[in-house]
């Protein structure tokens, strides 16, 4: 009887078994599923996105670009953009010679190293601008030698520099240290080999190779640099005009009426967002469609 069966399971000779779906689920459910996913993105992150710059035109684009315009918040914004013109290539640097040193070779406390890179993902931004604090205010470690030096770190540029870096610099290094462990030290060996120095083979094998995780490294690192409140908010002081990055500048303007401008200077932010997303978008396409090029057969 069970050879019987197992006859009458088997598909007709000469056709082929139809192949079995991956999923059972019915249209229907598939299509609500689809449809709360939409529900829920629309509810939580479409309609917040178009509130904002909807309150920031309410007065407006008269309004809307002398909020932008207006003097503390430009002050607000160059301070921005200045802490991110040094925290960015800092965290670039470290995060390329991290990387290739924990994927290109083996050293006594690597996994130390690699632990250290994750730090700040696991210590709040406040507790961490705190620690500067500590270290470098007036009545922390090293404050009153730097006040007798007449060196300002805390409530400065210095320490919002210092506090920026310390929140972004794993971006870089942990979108290179995969991609490198990946392609292995093959090609650089063979680089060697035919006589290239470390230096060139740094330039013209690694760098090459990994160009499209560094960027895609950098651009989270920059959009998180100019986003950062925590961290900033604790070592700025909160000087209007003075140490006020973007955020910061949004959340004094939240406290004060009208709020749109607050809405206003908000919106440059979510404008950076989706800058940022639609860069993501373009390089995954292009390192995507670089690695289907690279495939045998293409």
């Amino acid at each position: 009887m069970a050879l019987e069966k197992s006859f009458e399971a088997a598909p007709p000779a000469g056709r082929a078994a139809k192949p079995r779906p991956v999923t059972s689920e019915t249209a229907l459910t598939r299509g609500l599923l689809i449809a709360a996913a939409l529900a829920f993105l629309a509810l939580f992150l479409a309609l917040p996105l178009v509130s904002v710059f909807y309150e920031a035109l309410r007065d407006g684009w008269t309004g809307y670009w002398e909020a932008i315009t207006e003097a503390d918040t430009v002050a607000a914004i160059r301070m921005t953009l200045t802490v991110a013109a040094i925290a960015v290539p800092c965290n670039l640097v470290f995060g390329v010679a991290a990387a290739w040193a924990i994927a290109k070779f083996e050293f006594k406390g690597k996994s130390l190293l690699i632990t250290l890179i994750d730090l700040p993902f696991s210590v709040s931004p406040v507790v961490a601008g705190l620690i500067y604090v500590i270290m470098f205010g007036a009545q922390g470690t090293f404050g009153p030698w730097l006040e007798a030096h007449g060196i300002r770190i805390v409530f400065a540029l210095p320490g919002i520099v210092l506090a920026t870096i310390f929140v972004t610099f794993p971006f870089v290094a942990r979108e290179l240290i995969p991609l490198m462990q990946e392609q292995g030290t093959g090609d650089e060996e063979a680089a060697v080999s035919l006589g290239a120095t470390g230096w060139q083979t740094f330039w013209r094998v690694t760098l090459p190779n990994v160009k499209w995780g560094l960027l895609y490294g950098v651009l989270l690192c920059n959009a998180r640099a100019m986003g950062e409140f925590g961290a900033v908010a604790v070592v700025s002081g909160r000087i209007r005009g003075e140490t006020n990055t973007m955020p910061l500048q949004v959340e004094i303007l939240s406290n004060e009426f009208p709020v749109s401008a607050a809405f206003a200077v908000a919106s440059l932010l979510a404008l950076l967002a989706l800058v940022t997303l639609c860069l993501k978008t373009f390089l995954e396409w292009r390192y995507a469609d670089e690695m289907s090029a690279s495939q045998p057969g293409h």
